[in-house]
């Protein structure tokens, strides 16, 4: 191998290369962060040959137009790719869950149009682990998986704070996220985390934790920006003009508020969210008139223009920031800063609280890591945080400030005085942060670990204990076929116990089976439908369209295409259809085993004939259910999502796998497989068809078999062989 091909994904948007937003709202805190850095340095590797990011792409007036680009090239070897998925307007994250299988399927696109399959993907998040997690399942790939934050964390918090379970699913999508957190414990070659403690603590609430493999890799600081408060003092050091303006704009902006600018500065950082806990904060310098004496208080809660403009949460919380400066009448030592360039003026921030001998404090409780605590030791400035989560092996390791209980306004209180008034102690953590965190936590380390990770998993493969060997891989295989053959089962592939032609058919699909891809399309739910394939000597599909269009399937493992379900969901009211139909006569509900999700199946009697079918279509529109009606033999009844039906799931399987409509060809012997013979495929009707395909015959594209059963569909594969639409003169598939 040349070098490996990585994929990162961390779907929400807002992510740009340069000067990216921080702390612009809740969705942009660490997580963009930490992505872009590794991103940059694992291009930086030898054994990488091409990284990409893949994001949200928005077209939206609120936020910036650098985030229209479809991609953007970071350097020679990394990029970020841009996916439209739920529209072009910015969402937060949590509103995103419904179009992440949309943003599945525009990836695959993305990459049969780059012709370049990737070797690993990288889920960020619970939305990036989903996304990666279903291309791991396609493509038969190593999935990786950092999850920054979880929802048990998350949702422990929140109802400690009084919401109700069913608000925070609301609000939070909890319920489908945690579901996803705990199939990537099980399906997840490798969970990266940044501390021990966040495998036994936060992933220790989760069900599978048992199952997951974790690798402890923690993030970095980029050198380059995070350094030495006394750097700028040394002789040889020699700002830049943007460096230069950084600290003139960061001192401008912070001593503005203060009336002694020259006390030592407390500082805290974070973008605009409750649990950054900026207000336990306040609370303990404001009632504590010796700190207030001894040192100015800084936060910086992200960027604002307009409180009254911002999201409810961020408002509120902004809002209340504000109050308690006045509550506790903090005016000329309290600085609340509007925003900050991440780039260049975050670390200057840093820099110029240690130089006024302040202290950094991250009051977040149950932090996954605190890159924030890293940052500050690599600029010397010592720290105060929770005893829990990643800053306890922080502090731990760098051995550079204290744990205290960050719910307690006078144990944080207490630690910051114990600090500032003590010089020897001040200099011990300070000296000690630089030095630690420039041993244990840079990225050029973490990218070193990380590709050992990722190679001992391709060194492993053979041994069958890793999820990824064990998968299908099936996406290959459907983007690199130069035929689909789709098929009707019922009637036109076998009948009862004919099956005429069907050992011959077997033969020529599994003599193609290199170029061609068979699938059958059938009325029939997917529990029938297994039964079928054991019944049935029937070449192993690799598609299975199944309940008449409704459900879509991967091979023999019926592994389901999650973005088609999304896609005909719409406007689907299948319990209201029901109750409606209970009041319409002539028809009957068939057995439980004919309904599934997306297909409700009635008989119909005898005298139902076109004036019933089009009372019924008024019947539904005038109560505004959109459905899709189809009518078999006059004898059976099927309701479908408007936007299903095997023809529809023909095409949707044409526009995901890139297959043109013309390289398809479908077979079928009934009403329930007209829509999937007309249109640009090449259809195939076998000679036993159903009266009501009689009028396809004027269709040129439609070819009439004079066998039935197997032995037709044959005939018609061999009929559009033989005209040389399909096939090259020596025989061979001709290419896409």
């Amino acid at each position: 191998m040349n070098g490996y091909y990585i994929q990162l994904f961390s779907p929400h948007g807002l992510i740009r290369f340069p000067n990216p937003e921080i702390g612009r709202d809740k969705d942009t805190g660490g997580q963009v962060k930490y992505v872009l850095e590794l991103l940059e340095n694992l291009s930086k590797h030898p054994n990488v040959r091409k990284v990409d990011l893949f994001t949200r792409r928005i077209i939206d007036k609120r936020v910036s137009s650098s985030y229209e680009k479809e991609i953007e090239t970071v350097n020679e070897k990394a990029r970020i790719v841009r996916m439209i998925c739920g529209g072009n307007a910015y969402r937060q994250k949590e509103s995103l869950w419904d179009y992440l299988d949309e943003f599945i399927d525009k990836t695959i696109r993305f990459i049969e149009h780059e012709d370049d399959f990737p070797d690993v993907v990288h889920g960020h998040y619970a939305d990036g682990n989903y996304v990666a997690g279903q291309l791991s399942e396609v493509f038969g790939i190593p999935f990786l998986s950092t999850a920054h934050s979880l929802g048990r964390n998350k949702l422990n918090i929140l109802l400690q704070q009084g919401l109700s379970p069913e608000k925070i699913d609301e609000k939070f999508n909890m319920n489908k996220r945690i579901a996803v957190e705990e199939h990537m414990l099980q399906s997840a070659d490798a969970i990266i985390v940044s501390t021990k403690q966040e495998t036994e603590t936060q992933y220790g609430l989760y069900n599978h934790k048992k199952t997951g493999r974790f690798e402890v890799i923690p993030p970095g600081v980029n050198a380059d920006n995070f350094y030495p408060f006394y750097r700028f003092d040394m002789p040889s050091f020699k700002m830049t003009i943007e460096q230069e303006q950084a600290v003139y704009r960061i001192n401008s902006e912070i001593e503005r508020f203060l009336f002694n600018p020259t006390k030592p500065l407390i500082l805290s950082i974070g973008r605009a969210d409750k649990r950054k806990n900026f207000e336990t904060i306040i609370q303990a310098y404001g009632q504590d008139k010796e700190l207030q004496a001894l040192a100015n208080l800084a936060i910086f809660p992200g960027v604002r223009k307009d409180i009254s403009q911002m999201q409810p949460d961020e408002q509120e919380l902004l809002t209340n920031l504000l109050l308690m400066l006045d509550k506790y009448d903090l005016y000329g030592k309290m600085a609340i800063p509007k925003k900050n360039d991440p780039r260049l003026e975050i670390p200057e921030i840093y820099r110029v609280a240690a130089r006024k001998k302040g202290v950094f404090v991250n009051a977040t409780p149950g932090e996954n890591f605190g890159l924030t605590l890293v940052e500050a030791a690599a600029c010397g400035l010592p720290v105060v945080a929770s005893p829990t989560g990643g800053p306890k092996e922080i502090i731990e390791d760098c051995k550079n400030g204290l744990l205290v209980d960050v719910d307690d306004p006078v144990a944080i209180a207490t630690a910051l005085k114990k600090i500032i008034s003590d010089q020897p102690l001040w200099d011990k953590y300070s000296a000690n942060g630089i030095k630690f965190s420039n041993q244990l936590y840079s990225w050029s380390a973490h990218a070193e670990k990380y590709m050992e990770v990722v190679h001992s998993l391709f060194e492993r493969k053979d041994t069958g204990t890793l999820a990824f060997s064990q998968k299908t891989a099936y996406g290959k295989k459907l983007m690199q076929a130069k035929l689909f053959i789709i098929s009707d089962l019922d009637g036109t592939l076998v009948e009862g116990k004919k099956s005429d032609g069907l050992k011959e058919f077997k033969q020529w699909i599994v003599a193609h089976k290199d170029n061609v891809v068979f699938g059958i399309a059938s009325g029939r739910n997917k529990e029938i439908t297994q039964k079928a394939l054991a019944d049935y000597d029937l070449p192993t599909p690799d598609i299975l369209i199944c309940s008449a269009g409704s459900e879509i399937y991967y091979t023999d493992k019926f592994i389901p295409d999650n973005g088609w379900v999304s896609h005909i969901d719409f406007q689907w009211q299948r319990e209201e259809i029901q109750n409606a139909l209970s009041k319409f006569p002539g028809i009957r509900l068939q057995e439980a085993s004919a309904q599934w999700p997306f297909k409700l199946s009635y008989f119909v009697d005898d005298n139902f004939n076109a004036d019933t079918l089009a009372k019924l279509n008024k019947f539904l529109e005038d109560r505004k259910l959109r459905v899709k009606i189809l009518l078999t033999e006059n004898r059976f009844l099927d309701l479908l999502p408007f936007r299903a039906s095997k023809g529809s799931a023909v095409r949707y399987l044409s526009y995901k796998w890139e297959m043109p409509m013309e390289r398809i060809l479908t077979a079928g012997n009934s009403g329930n497989d007209i829509d999937m013979l007309k249109g640009k495929a090449k259809g195939i009707v076998v000679a036993n068809y159903s009266p009501e395909l009689e009028e396809l015959r004027k269709n040129k594209g439609i070819h009439f078999a004079k066998s039935s059963l197997a032995k037709g569909v044959l005939e018609g594969i061999n009929y559009y062989v033989s005209e040389g639409a399909i096939f090259s003169g020596d025989g061979e598939l001709k290419g896409k």
